[in-house]
């Protein structure tokens, strides 16, 4: 008959561990691969025309724009 012993071994501590880096791992290359893939969407997109751009549905080239409200600019005429 074969010989059977139960051992209590204080194992689990290190397998949570390695599970834990490597989902920690696993999050950061995920996170940088998205960034990766929104820089090369964004150089793509600085790329195209203007009518290159209306043609795939994107007004706006992403570029952010200064907007002057028309109090605002009446106001910093009557300062000059």
């Amino acid at each position: 008959m074969a010989h059977t012993d139960t051992h209590a071994e204080t194992r689990a501590s290190k397998y949570r561990l390695l599970g834990a880096a490597s989902n920690s791992m696993a999050t950061a290359v995920a996170a940088f691969t998205a960034w990766r893939r929104t820089i090369a969407g964004r150089r793509a997109l600085a790329d195209l025309t203007p009518d290159q751009l209306k043609d795939i549905g994107c007004s706006e080239s992403g570029q952010r724009k200064f907007v002057v409200g028309a109090s605002l600019w009446t106001n910093l005429m009557s300062m000059r």
